[in-house]
């Protein structure tokens, strides 16, 4: 703990602004700098760091459709960030949609990627679009996505293994799963992406209402860890006696237990290959 209380003492906060043609700015949360100063309402650098969103605001940087999990692939720079989902673009105040967050109603969420033009202390940016969730199946055009394989909703937490395969995990809520525009998408579940290809294929699936978050590998890829949250959650933690699909007795019977899953192969082999 007193290492780690010094971590943030030194250094630039940065902000991203992400443009239409494919390219992307960091700009510096910094006091002095553009619209940072006491006069728009940042009295020190302190302030600025404390209202960090406003500042971000001032700055013109780019509201994003809730990003949650970052992976970096150490071998080509590459930086991935799951944007959960947003619905409410153009509501309230709040943005329209834009290059880097095209869906107004966002339900579906997807995965973005962008690398650094130069080392990892450039001031720009190159992105694109891994993937944007979905179901092909759905009425909504917003809702279709643009998935290669098995389709899924709401990507949350992310890991790459090291031979470069994405792994994704999704966070569906269990007020969406089931009904409507989800209904094909089914329990949250774990993904393997081909980052080259954009091929995804669902790996597993988790139990009734939970969410699958976090992943690790042992170096030698043979053994995954993987957790499983909440299962069995009822909508705003209330259940409904008239609804089953709110229920679960995972994993040993009985009232439901968030747990930690190790999988390996039969063979003793690398997961996923």
């Amino acid at each position: 703990m007193p290492a780690n209380r010094q971590l943030l003492d030194h250094g630039t906060l940065y902000v991203a602004r992400f443009d239409a043609d494919g390219t992307g700015r960091w700009l510096p949360l910094v006091h002095g700098t553009g619209p940072l100063t006491a006069a728009n309402g940042f009295a020190d650098q302190g302030e600025i760091v404390i209202k960090a969103r406003q500042a971000s605001d001032a700055l013109g940087a780019t509201k994003m459709d809730r990003p949650e999990w970052l992976a970096i692939d150490q071998r080509n720079g590459d930086v991935y960030c799951t944007l959960t989902n947003n619905t409410a673009r153009g509501r309230e105040g709040s943005p329209g949609a834009d290059a880097a967050n095209p869906r107004a109603n966002n339900s579906m969420g997807g995965v973005i990627r962008w690398k650094e033009i130069g080392d990892f202390d450039a001031q720009s940016f190159r992105w694109q679009h891994l993937v944007l969730a979905g179901d092909p199946a759905n009425e909504r055009p917003e809702a279709k996505g643009n998935i290669k394989g098995d389709i899924f909703a709401c990507p949350d937490g992310l890991v790459l293994d090291p031979r470069g395969v994405l792994w994704i995990q999704t966070d569906a809520h269990s007020r969406q799963m089931y009904k409507g525009e989800f209904a094909n998408v089914g329990n949250n579940q774990m993904l393997a992406c081909d980052p080259v290809t954009g091929e995804v294929r669902r790996f597993l699936t988790g139990p009734v209402n939970c969410e699958v978050t976090g992943a690790t590998l042992t170096p030698d890829g043979t053994t995954m860890f993987v957790n499983i949250q909440h299962p069995g959650e009822a909508p705003n933690d209330r259940g409904d006696p008239a609804n089953p699909t709110q229920y679960s007795s995972w994993p040993f019977g009985g009232r439901p237990r968030s747990a930690t899953v190790v999988i390996r192969k039969r063979d003793g082999g690398v997961i996923g290959a």
